[in-house]
């Protein structure tokens, strides 16, 4: 990387920087970092850009609220406008949302007539369900006699009702008085009335046979005069609505109310809401100023509803005619609507690539400087070095498509900042990169682990998780995931899971593969064995101990090995050696977790030399590499060799079990050694006393002397690696202190080193790295814990993968527990109820699998590889504190607005 200046004429910036931006190439600096957002130059656009988005974000909930499908981008995506055709954008943009709007507001309009009238439709039909229950001629003159609070009120008078609302007042009597009526009929019997309320009255010292809701007979001159209004109300608001009636009006009204059956649209929201209809009787202005508040109260719609039915039925005619016309208009508006947003719907897209393409340039063009004369904008750039002759020729095609006539000019510059980091990828590689970004992006020049990922992750990952039938799931959907890349892709799913597993897809396809490798090492699938090249091992049970209980061990020393070993993994009868089978795969599993861990640890450690090389620390390649390499492998790669003499100095002796020959006795496996024991003693320098006589004590000769020295070479390590560096930066400060001139400070002799390191164009030493001007105390305290860290990591570090160990035998047994708990017993169920069982216990016995073996498990062994990765290999040379390079790209800025849509 290198940091570059570039002096762009004003008329041609726009160009270069959209061109640039194509490119992705180019990370610029803020060089206005203490000016407001709202005061730079190009604020206006940039304000203007957002009101073009606020526009189109509009049109696409229009659009997406309609349903009409959005054209996605054919090929390529289109270039960033020209500032002149900004213009025209916005000019478009305007005029589809002046035009929208009023098309939205005009069936607004037309859509709150509509349901005014359908209200309307409603009452005069539910109104006339009413009327026509209350004006039954069939009924006969009845008796109604009312007993006050006061005394008797026209008691034993025949009311004659002859109008509708007859009827309508004795149901308001009914409901509002809470009162026991007695109808005595023309020549019948006797009635015995009782009142238990009367009506209230808003006047106390009103005489009470005035009735409230109006009614005398003629010789009194008194006559019925009923008030009512009609409305509509939200279905959920009725029991309120009825309560405040009651209590406001002191029961002094009658209230019918109707549902209707089919929702509403509501013209604002354009929700479905149900509502009833409802007709209010009482008498009096007051009563009715009273009523009409209440149903305001309540967003209540009141409409006139005529008395005489002749009237109601020319009005509904009427209503019938207006909604028909209103269809017609409503259909014809909501057609010129779909029309504009069908229109907007294909190029919406392109609109919005373009517009974010504006304001991303000029978002850009804010962190430019202007030069004195207002005429050049001046901008600083990280750019990669191999990269300079492509950004000089977008800078030449910007030039060339903006019409101007003075080149741009990039410079480089020299700077002892720090550059960011910046490692090619592509779409095999990066999801590897990701995994090391999340542990700590590499310091600048670092050595990057990914390339060595690709390799080591999957197959830490199949060690643990060796099943060739477990891995092929794995590898057949990741297999799936990248043949249907492009299609999956174009999808756009949104759920954060899945993106998870498709970014990934390419590590679960090799996790798969390596897998399927190492299952065949174990020889497990599903639990079971493949007997492939044949078996080494010829047992028909001859033991009668064995016998009895069924149980299979295989011997070694016993005739039933044939002395040549299974072709390719371990040998399908171990799967059957229900005795021991667990101790030796044990026995395999442990030392090969031990072997792959201390070589892995290895490779880490010799991945530090080549920083220290790169980086010209001299110093750390002679008091940190070598002391650090000296002591792993001395100690730990020892134990290695240990566990590879064992395996090749002791084995099994068939034919001659219970021989008295000393060397037969000396090569068996009752004389191998414990090689945990053996490198406990080997650090605690002690002898165990042989109680195996006929056995050596040692694997080889001149064992003791050299395990001695080992660990004494081992050890000396330590205050090397502790004191060695904290020496020679001691002594080289005072040598430059010596060296240095009168006058001048350690900063000023740094910052010379610094500028001629750079004009010199080497790498200069890295930050973590240069110490030379650091308190020598601090010094020793940073190399203290880094000592520590490394000398009781290699030993935790050690034992933490033996992980591999534990993960590989709980995903074998949990696959047999699977196995023998399940589809074994499926398999052994005879008859044709036995198909139905397997059926039933094989869909059982595959969702475990799936769920549990392959997803569970699959996330644990995911796991625990990414800590063997982050904390055992990469702690040894990876330190991780850079920043990522970021660099200006059309392509990113529109996958993260997508991303953000989504």
């Amino acid at each position: 990387m290198t940091l570059c200046q570039l002096f762009l004429q004003s008329e041609a910036a726009y160009a270069c920087v959209s061109e640039l931006g194509e490119l992705g190439l180019v990370q610029f600096r803020d060089l206005n970092p203490d000016v407001n957002a709202f005061q730079r130059k190009f604020v206006n656009e940039v304000r203007r850009c957002d009101e073009m988005e606020r526009k189109l974000r509009y049109l696409e909930k229009e659009i997406k609220r309609d349903g009409i499908p959005m054209l996605e981008i054919p090929g390529e995506c289109p270039e960033a406008p020209q500032p002149r055709e900004m213009i025209d954008l916005e000019a478009t943009f305007e005029k589809l949302e002046n035009e929208l709007r009023e098309v939205n507001q005009n069936a607004e309009a037309l859509k709150r007539n509509y349901l005014e009238l359908t209200e309307l439709k409603h009452i005069l039909r539910k109104t006339q369900v009413f009327f026509d229950e209350m004006a039954d001629p069939s009924r006969e003159e009845e008796q109604v006699t009312l007993l006050g609070e006061e005394g008797l009120m026209a008691g034993g008078q025949a009311l004659k009702l002859g109008s509708p609302y007859r009827h309508a007042y004795r149901s308001a009597v009914m409901f509002a008085c809470n009162y026991e009526l007695s109808i005595h009929h023309e020549g019948g019997a006797n009635t015995t009335e009782s009142m238990t309320r009367a009506l209230i009255s808003d006047d106390p010292n009103k005489h009470m046979g005035h009735v409230q809701l109006g009614f005398r007979d003629k010789q009194e001159s008194l006559e019925f005069l009923p008030c009512f209004v009609a409305g509509v109300i939200l279905r959920e608001r009725i029991p309120a609505f009825e309560r405040m009636l009651w209590r406001a009006c002191r029961g002094n009204v009658f209230l019918r109310q109707a549902e209707i059956d089919s929702p509403l649209e509501d013209p604002s929201s354009s929700d479905q809401v149900y509502k009833s209809v409802f007709i209010i009787f009482f008498q009096g202005d007051q009563l009715k100023t009273r009523v009409k508040k209440i149903c305001e109260g309540f967003r209540a719609t009141l409409y006139p509803c005529p008395e005489a039915p002749a009237d109601r039925r020319e009005m509904a005619m009427g209503v019938m005619t207006r909604i028909e016309d209103l269809n017609t208009v409503l259909g014809q508006t909501q057609d010129h609507r779909h029309r504009v947003l069908v229109a907007a719907a294909k190029n919406i897209k392109n609109w919005f690539v373009k517009v974010r393409k504006i304001k991303a340039i000029y978002h850009t063009l804010n962190l430019f400087n202007l030069d004195v004369t207002q005429k050049c904008l001046i901008a600083e750039c990280w750019v990669p070095a191999l990269d300079m002759e492509t950004i000089q020729l977008a800078l030449r095609r910007g030039t060339e498509r903006s019409g101007s006539s003075v080149p741009p000019i990039l410079n480089r510059m020299e700077t002892a900042e720090e550059p960011p980091t910046y490692n090619r990828n592509n779409k095999f590689t990066s999801a590897f990169q990701h995994l090391i970004y999340a542990y700590g992006v590499a310091t600048y020049r670092e050595v990057n682990p990914a390339p060595y990922t690709i390799i080591t992750f999957p197959f830490l990952f199949a060690v643990m998780f060796g099943d060739l039938g477990h891995g092929a799931l794995i590898a057949i959907f990741g297999f799936w995931m990248c043949y249907k890349e492009k299609p999956l892709q174009a999808k756009k799913i949104d759920s954060e899971i899945w993106n998870i597993f498709f970014g990934g897809r390419y590590i679960i396809l090799l996790m798969g593969l390596f897998s399927m490798y190492t299952g065949l090492i174990y020889n497990d699938i599903f639990s079971k064995s493949l007997n492939i090249f044949g078996s080494s091992w010829r047992s028909n049970y001859r033991n009668d101990t064995l016998a009895d209980n069924k149980l299979l061990q295989l011997n070694p020393d016993s005739e039933d090995y044939l002395q040549y070993p299974y072709p390719f993994g371990i040998d399908p009868v171990w799967q059957l050696a229900e005795s021991n089978k667990i101790i030796f795969m044990n026995a395999y599993k442990m030392k090969i977790s031990i072997i792959i861990g201390v070589f892995h640890m290895l490779f880490g450690v010799c991945m530090s030399l080549w920083n220290h090389i790169y980086f010209k620390r001299r110093i750390s390649i002679y008091v940190e590499f070598i002391p650090q390499i000296v002591f792993l492998t001395l100690l730990f790669f020892y134990m290695v060799l240990l566990m590879f003499i064992k395996w090749t100095s002791y084995g099994p002796t068939p034919g001659k079990l219970g021989s008295d020959d000393p060397d037969v006795i000396r090569t068996s496996a009752y004389c191998a050694p414990s090689i945990l024991i053996t490198f406990i003693n080997m650090m605690l320098f002690k002898t165990d006393p042989n109680t195996r006589p006929q056995c050596d004590d040692v694997m080889y000769a001149g064992q003791m002397g050299l395990q001695k020295m080992f660990v004494v070479v081992a050890l000396l390590c330590v205050p090397i690696m502790l004191f060695g560096k904290p020496y020679f930066i001691m002594r080289e400060q005072k040598q430059q202190a010596r060296s240095q001139p009168l006058g001048a400070g350690p900063e000023g002799a740094e910052g010379a080193q610094a500028e001629n390191g750079a004009a010199a164009g080497a790498p200069a030493e890295a930050p973590h790295g240069a110490h030379s001007h650091e308190e020598i105390s601090e010094v020793f305290i940073h190399q203290a814990i880094h000592t520590i860290e490394y000398v009781l990591g290699s030993v935790s570090h050690t034992a933490s993968y033996l992980r591999l160990w534990a993960l590989s035998l709980a995903h074998a047994q949990l696959a047999e527990v699977a196995w023998n708990m399940l589809l074994r017993k499926g398999l052994m169920s005879m008859g044709f109820q036995g198909g139905i069982f397997l059926y039933v216990v094989f869909a059982g016995w595959a969702a475990i699998s799936v769920s549990i073996l392959v997803l569970m498990e699959g996330l644990s062994a995911f796991l625990h590889t990414l800590r063997l990765h982050w904390v055992e290999f990469q702690s040894k040379f990876y330190a991780g504190e850079g920043y990522l390079f970021q660099p200006f790209s059309f392509e990113v800025i529109l996958d993260s607005a997508g991303q953000a849509e989504e």
